[in-house]
């Protein structure tokens, strides 16, 4: 009888109250407000009273008027959305009106309810708080000066302050403009050289034609630096050099041209050269590392020098550059497991073991290693925990997840997952899994495993590693000939199973395929009726997906490490990232210079343990999967095919 009545509270809360028709009025009413048209939007409003997202289309009519609301009239709806997203969106958004507005202590009195952080609407407060007399905000908006990032225009402000008041001198502004330059941030570079004085400050033309021509600008402009102005400049046009071909770069930075800047710069330019080598996988990067001398490296930097080492298995070198990292590096455990390698080369068993142990506990990439390295079993944690019927329906009960189950259905898919994310903040781990289970029953597989994904001491890996549509990616694995459980690995992390999932490249389905590889796949194995508006279709996506996943693997001498690095970045990459020598796959891994393919390639590995563990599959080590990358050049079959990729 409980279980009857646990289902049927379900179904009450979770199912979204709504009319027939009023779906597609607020559609409506959302294209409304996506263009502006206050007066359509009002119409579509008078149809929707009682609807579930009745609360949005009334937030959009506020914020459409919010230069002329009347402050009781934002308070009301704000009450009304206390703790909720839309109450967080709408106080941001009024906060930034206050400010325009000068209201300063308004501003001051409603700032301090935001439940998260914009830096935007914080260096407003800081503005507020200055212009009220308080003199240490001036301290706080130093965070945003050191950041390589745009300054948010409130700062602006006490910015200049300080400069006028000398806090901030002309070296500093020179730093920021150096490390902004070296990001590729042109645009605030060029605004922070507004701060300099006038004698100098650098026209805008050679920023821009060092940005477009480095070499060009190195052949011409490097004979006579006594001015800051002119060293900066070359510096700049080195980085940019060094980013594109870093043996170039070092080439133009000659002894003659050393000399002409000071020792701390010297130290910092090979550091700038050594670092892109490092990313370049040039022999030449650990040389260059070393005549960076007593300059000091960013936690970046020092990654990149113990890569380079890792490249060449120099185990002290490693050790060395770890040890240099700040605390918060040395603790990542990256550079944990990495350094007990080293200590165990080194001899050091015992320290090596305690530094394994460090980080045995956790559930990724080198959590898993580290159990390893100690001779541990794999670890998946029991379902200790099964939410129940109720649990479920109360966890349904919550604004936001009810908010956004109903925007899913009506496809509004951005806003619906920061609706759930704003939901499951703060959740324990029983209502995580029970907001996952809800989830799963909606087949939202993606909330379903991310929300599964943030428990800390309870778990359910059969959620956090769903297999939709599993017959179908079965199936294919078998006709293609490749490990199923590495391929739901990869497509986890592509997609979490989202049929309609579509990149801001314009990658497409489950399996994200660019439309021009499915249309060149789909001729390779005469798919005639092909169209891209058939990605999204499941049994399409996957039979196209793995056709292309299967020419990269054969193609990179099967190689699962390999191929996944291919499938993010592309085959020319993935050949190219390889060594002159068989590298350990971990270190190939690891010295991947993309970020974001590293961590898709680590990712999709350790997936690959899971799926194989959970759902019957060969139960092997990370670092037997891992395997050894062939050298450079070895069985590569993937040249000369025109075939594209989806980078």
């Amino acid at each position: 009888m409980l279980r009857l009545f646990a289902i049927a509270l379900l179904l009450a809360v979770a199912a979204p109250l709504y009319a027939a028709g009023q779906d597609d009025t607020f559609r409506v009413a959302a294209d409304a407000f996506r263009k502006g048209h206050a007066g359509r939007l009002d119409a579509q409003a008078k149809e929707l009273h009682g609807y579930a997202l009745e609360p949005y289309v009334e937030y959009w009519q506020l914020k459409l008027r919010l230069g002329e609301a009347d402050a009781a009239a934002v308070q009301a709806v704000l009450a009304r959305n206390e703790g909720l997203l839309l109450g967080e969106r709408l106080r941001n958004d009024w906060l930034r009106v206050l400010a325009k507005q000068h209201q300063w202590d308004v501003l001051l009195a409603e700032y301090p309810k935001l439940a998260a952080e914009d830096p935007d609407v914080t260096c407003l407060a800081l503005q507020a708080r200055w212009r009220n007399g308080d003199r240490s905000a001036l301290a706080e908006v130093r965070a945003f000066w050191r950041a390589p990032q745009d300054i948010p225009a409130g700062c602006a402000p006490l910015i200049e302050s300080e400069i006028a008041g000398g806090n901030i001198a002309t070296h500093d502004v020179w730093e920021r403009v150096r490390a902004l330059l070296a990001a590729n941030k042109t645009g605030p570079a060029k605004r922070t050289i507004n701060y300099l004085p006038a004698a100098e400050t650098p026209r805008e033309r050679p920023i821009d034609a060092i940005a477009h021509n480095p070499n060009h600008y190195l052949e011409k402009y490097t004979h006579d630096l006594k001015k800051r102005v002119d060293r900066e400049l070359v510096i700049y046009a080195l980085t940019r050099a060094a980013q594109r071909d870093a043996e170039l770069a070092a080439s133009y930075y000659t002894p003659k041209l050393q000399e002409q800047f000071p020792e701390k710069d010297q130290g910092y330019i090979w550091g700038q050269i050594a670092t892109n080598a490092a990313k370049q996988h040039l022999p030449a990067a650990t040389l260059w590392f070393a005549r960076t001398g007593t300059a000091q490296l960013t936690d970046e930097q020092l990654a990149w020098r113990a890569r380079a080492a890792l490249r060449r298995e120099d185990w002290p070198e490693v050790g060395a550059a770890i040890d240099r990292m700040s605390a918060e590096g040395r603790d990542d455990p990256t550079w944990v497991y990495w350094k007990g390698r080293s200590l165990r080369a080194a001899g050091d068993a015992r320290g090596a073991e305690l530094a394994f142990a460090r980080i045995a506990d956790g559930h990724d990439f080198y959590n898993k290693l580290a159990r390893e390295e100690l001779g541990l079993p794999l670890d998946v944690p029991l379902r200790g925990y099964v939410p129940a019927d109720d649990e479920v329906a109360r966890v349904a009960g919550n604004e936001s997840l009810k908010r956004a189950l109903a925007l899913f259905r009506v496809d509004l898919r951005t806003e619906a997952v920061r609706e759930w994310n704003w939901g499951v903040r703060g959740m324990g781990d029983r209502e995580l899994l029970a907001a996952a289970e809800l989830a799963r029953r909606y087949e939202i597989w993606d909330r379903a495993i991310n929300t599964a994904n943030r428990t800390i001491g309870m778990h359910d890996f059969s959620v956090r590693f769903l297999a939709p549509y599993r017959e179908i990616f079965s199936a294919q694995a078998r006709a293609q000939g490749l490990d199923e459980h590495w391929v739901l690995g990869l497509v986890r992390q592509e997609s979490r199973f989202i049929s309609g999932a579509r990149s801001s490249a314009g990658a497409s389905g489950l399996m994200q395929l660019m439309p021009q590889t499915a249309r060149w796949v789909a001729r390779q194995i005469g798919m005639r009726d092909f169209s891209p508006r058939r990605l999204t279709d499941v049994d399409v996506n996957v039979a196209l997906g793995m056709s292309y996943l299967k020419y990269v693997y054969d193609g990179l001498g099967e190689s699962t490490v390999l191929a996944a690095a291919a499938y993010n970045a592309g085959p020319r990459r993935a050949q190219a990232w390889r060594a002159e020598r068989p590298l350990e796959g971990a270190i190939y891994a690891e010295t991947i210079p993309f970020d974001e393919t590293r961590d898709y390639v680590k990712k999709v590995m350790s997936n690959t343990v899971y799926y194989a563990a959970i759902y019957g599959g060969e139960v092997r080590p990370l670092k037997e999967r891992l395997g050894v990358t062939p050298a450079r050049g070895g069985g590569d079959r993937t040249d000369g095919t025109g075939a594209p990729t989806l980078e």
